[in-house]
């Protein structure tokens, strides 16, 4: 065994460097168990397996604590997202059901909890649903609304109301995080996101297609 495996010196600063993220996912599993308002810090503390002092010492609040937790865990799959909408070469149609396909990942995911406790707690903590709108949903719907318009602009979708469509876009997931969160336990199965997925994209492929002869066309592909 070697000399860094031993030395409780060693263990102690790679335990704390560790430290935020155990809390982080502590924290998680607390709100998405309790709900924001039910959530104790002692008790994601005592999750985490340190005390609750330990926890202010890298977070102020428990409102901290839910910011953090947005962050670390959710928005590094909004910036996939963005990333791989930046590919000049890709069909928009291609563009949107990976985005799709990535979204159904998080809903099957334990992140699902995140958009069903701001939609249940949003009345009781406005300032969490505006940070979660700023940080998460704007720029979903950006994501949404820039590959929809591409698509316009290229001739491979018809023109559409691009507002209101990026919103029938997203609504089919947080229907899922809802259903998984509300409803499952008393529906008898589970909800199947990945079939679920399937047959948005095919609507969205059907719904979304330009008319014969229109398109698509090289004008609106990003240089």
């Amino acid at each position: 065994m070697s000399t860094t495996e031993t030395d409780p010196r060693v263990r102690w600063r790679r335990r704390k460097t560790a430290r935020p993220a155990e809390i982080l996912s502590a924290a998680l599993a607390s709100f998405a168990e309790r709900g924001f308002a039910a959530t104790r810090l002692e008790d994601v503390a005592a999750r985490a397996g340190i005390t609750k002092g330990t926890l202010y010492l890298y977070f102020r609040n428990k409102k901290e604590l839910f910011k953090a937790v947005v962050r670390q865990e959710l928005l590094p799959a909004i910036e996939r997202a963005e990333t791989m909408v930046r590919d000049p070469m890709a069909p928009s149609m291609v563009l949107l059901e990976q985005q799709a396909e990535l979204f159904a990942r998080v809903i099957s995911s334990r992140l699902s909890a995140i958009p069903k406790l701001v939609l249940t707690e949003a009345g009781n903590f406005p300032d969490l649903a505006r940070f979660y709108l700023e940080e998460v949903v704007d720029r979903g719907k950006a994501l949404f609304r820039k590959l929809l318009e591409r698509g316009v602009e290229c001739r491979e979708f018809r023109p559409i109301d691009t507002e209101s469509v990026v919103l029938c876009v997203i609504a089919p997931f947080l229907l899922a995080a809802l259903w998984r969160h509300s409803f499952e336990p008393h529906a008898g199965r589970p909800i199947d996101i990945d079939a679920l997925c399937r047959a948005h994209i095919d609507l969205l492929r059907h719904g979304l297609a330009a008319e014969p002869g229109s398109g698509p066309s090289n004008e609106g592909v990003i240089e």
